[in-house]
């Protein structure tokens, strides 16, 4: 029997850094996990995916543990490729483990999870007209965010601590900065943030700690177990 989820990431799969997390609410019998840059070396990622001069720039991580940028626009055409062929192997849902904006994504009869679509509206209505402050792993990504989080009823204020390279010490600077902005619920938004870093957080600072990642993946349990 084909795997009825699948997981896509824009770096290599299997993530090692939120398989805990995959594996604390989803079936691993029912799994399958798929890299945009599986089989790839530095210098095909760097030819294929790497950004130059470009507005929109993702980031993601590698299975070595190596922090890469990559182009957005290309990123979308090659995470389409994935998706018809995942579709083709018979995948009935496929999660998708990036953060980012994507607007031509689309599957003809697998449910497709994008974490853009499902994450900003659910904050939304979560916070209502709390000020959000939300943490970037890099800053050229903080210029991208204000059209996704347009409908939050306040405007958000953001601060940058990567999820593959920061320390506590500066995570915690970052929630710091985003206390003084006027922040009532911080908020880890990329797949690459984990639960050891919204613990943290969560016991230094006196408002809540939300993770994109989690919120996903217990929408995903909730379709396919």
């Amino acid at each position: 029997m084909p795997a009825s989820l699948a997981t896509l990431t824009i770096g290599q799969a299997p993530r090692s850094d939120i398989m805990p997390l995959l594996n604390t609410y989803l079936p691993a019998e029912k799994m399958m996990h798929v890299g945009l840059l599986d089989g790839l070396t530095a210098a095909q990622i760097v030819e294929r995916y790497g950004p130059q001069n470009v507005q929109k720039v993702l980031v993601s991580r590698l299975q070595d543990g190596t922090q890469v940028s990559l182009a957005a626009e290309q990123v979308e055409q090659g995470l389409q490729q994935k998706i018809n062929e995942l579709e083709a192997a018979g995948c009935e849902v496929i999660l998708l483990l990036c953060t980012g904006e994507f607007s031509q994504l689309h599957a003809e009869r697998a449910l497709l999870l994008e974490p853009n679509r499902i994450i900003p509206p659910l904050i939304s209505a979560i916070v209502s007209d709390h000020r959000v402050g939300i943490v970037v792993p890099i800053e050229e990504q903080i210029a991208a965010q204000v059209s996704k989080w347009q409908l939050l009823a306040t405007p958000p204020c953001f601060a940058v601590a990567s999820p593959y390279l920061a320390d506590d010490a500066t995570l915690m600077r970052a929630a710091r900065v985003l206390q003084q902005q006027g922040a009532e619920v911080v908020v880890l938004d990329c797949i690459g943030y984990h639960q050891q870093h919204r613990d943290f957080l969560q016991a230094q600072l006196e408002i809540p700690v939300l993770l994109s990642n989690v919120l996903v993946a217990k929408l995903a349990a909730e379709l396919i177990i």
